[in-house]
């Protein structure tokens, strides 16, 4: 359980702070800001990651080694089963599927993977197959085509 699911217990739902209402609420004149200082004034915050001038965790720690998260091919998944929904004989590519709001762009490169059942035979165009999912798109009658 975490701290914001607590609702029936006592003392499970905390009021907010109400600041600057006056002497009598406790959080009046400076409104728990306390007296100067750079946190008093308005807009005050500092940047990210700033450390009141000492040099910051990230540039104290070493950097090594490489990332590929950048240049990594990521693929959107589509299983047979979705495209049995379908009509028979229908030419399915990244259009079709953007259309059917099975992929989140026209220019996303798509992956079939075989898990379900297909019975209509269908001409898919996808960038690559799992080996169930050729298989079963073949058996159908259909045509799996790879983009390049």
């Amino acid at each position: 359980m975490l701290s914001h699911e607590i609702t029936s217990i006592a003392g499970g739902k905390k009021r907010r702070k109400r600041i600057a209402r006056g002497t009598g609420s406790g959080h009046g004149k400076t409104s728990g800001r306390g007296h100067k200082g750079s946190l008093s004034r308005a807009g005050a915050g500092g940047k990210l990651g700033y450390e009141g001038g000492s040099m910051p965790l990230f540039r104290r720690l070493p950097k090594r080694g490489f990332s590929n998260y950048s240049f990594a091919c990521r693929y959107e998944i589509i299983n047979v089963s979705q495209l049995d929904k379908f009509d028979d004989g229908a030419v399915i590519d990244a259009k079709t599927l953007f259309n059917a709001g099975l992929v989140n762009s026209i220019r996303s490169r798509i992956k079939v993977l075989g898990d379900g059942e297909l019975t209509k035979k269908l001409q898919v165009s996808a960038h690559k197959y799992s080996k169930s999912a050729h298989d079963k798109i073949l058996s159908c009658g259909g045509e799996a085509k790879i983009v390049a």
